[in-house]
């Protein structure tokens, strides 16, 4: 029977789509805009775009699943470890949560009383949570994730290869900067709401980053074209 996801791990998986989505058309846009700089053959263009996207999609989807199986791992080796400490040296640890609720400003009566509920009630769960700040069998799937980014990275490639295709080559580039650029403020903003970060500075900065990696292309796609 599979287990249902928590919130915490949808929005985790979620968040692993949308900056699959988001490399995906920064990493696309930079290579057909690095090319258009180099040559105007649509052909040649369109080709490096669709090679950038299946590799890029085979990149994310196992970086994304490496790097969640490495994070489960770290968290199931705390867990681990804490099962021990709680077997050998309870009292040990069950003052160490009885003063981190004391530091938050919780009396101390208030704090042992607090402690012990919850200890009695799921001693684990309780020591992992407010030693680690996770909870215990609440791990992001790797294999979920490596899909979300195996699926959202082709979908944002899609957008800059369909405008560097399809757009009239003599704004092809132009048009596909400011197609780019809409698209990055959007996932930006999406990253942003996410992971509560300043949605206002998080898109900024997705956007900035956008348009110097496509300026930095198109500069050595013309130095390129210009020597060959």
């Amino acid at each position: 029977m599979l287990r249902k996801q928590s919130l915490a791990q949808k929005i985790n998986i979620i968040r692993a789509g949308v900056m699959g989505s988001n490399d995906g058309i920064l990493s696309v846009a930079g290579i057909v805009i690095g090319v258009a700089g180099a040559t105007s053959n649509t052909f040649a263009i369109f080709i490096s775009g669709i090679a950038g996207m299946i590799a890029g999609t085979v990149s994310m989807a196992m970086g994304e699943y490496v790097s969640v199986n490495t994070e489960s791992d770290s968290q199931k080796k705390s867990v681990e470890r804490q099962e021990y400490l709680l077997t050998h040296n309870y009292n040990q640890e069950f003052a160490l949560v009885q003063q981190k609720y004391i530091d938050s400003g919780i009396s101390s009566e208030l704090a042992h009383q607090a402690t012990a509920e919850m200890m009695n009630k799921d001693a684990l769960v309780t020591t992992v949570r407010e030693k680690y700040g996770f909870n215990v069998n609440q791990f992001t799937s790797p294999y979920a994730a490596a899909i979300a980014s195996m699926l959202s990275f082709p979908t944002g490639s899609v957008l800059p290869l369909v405008a560097i295709t399809l757009f009239p080559s003599r704004i092809k580039v132009i048009a596909t900067f400011v197609a780019v650029i809409i698209a990055l403020s959007i996932t930006g903003y999406a990253a942003a709401a996410l992971s509560n970060a300043n949605k206002p500075k998080s898109t900024i900065r997705n956007i900035a980053s956008g348009v110097i990696t496509m300026i930095v292309t198109y500069l050595i796609g013309l130095l390129v074209g210009s020597l060959a």
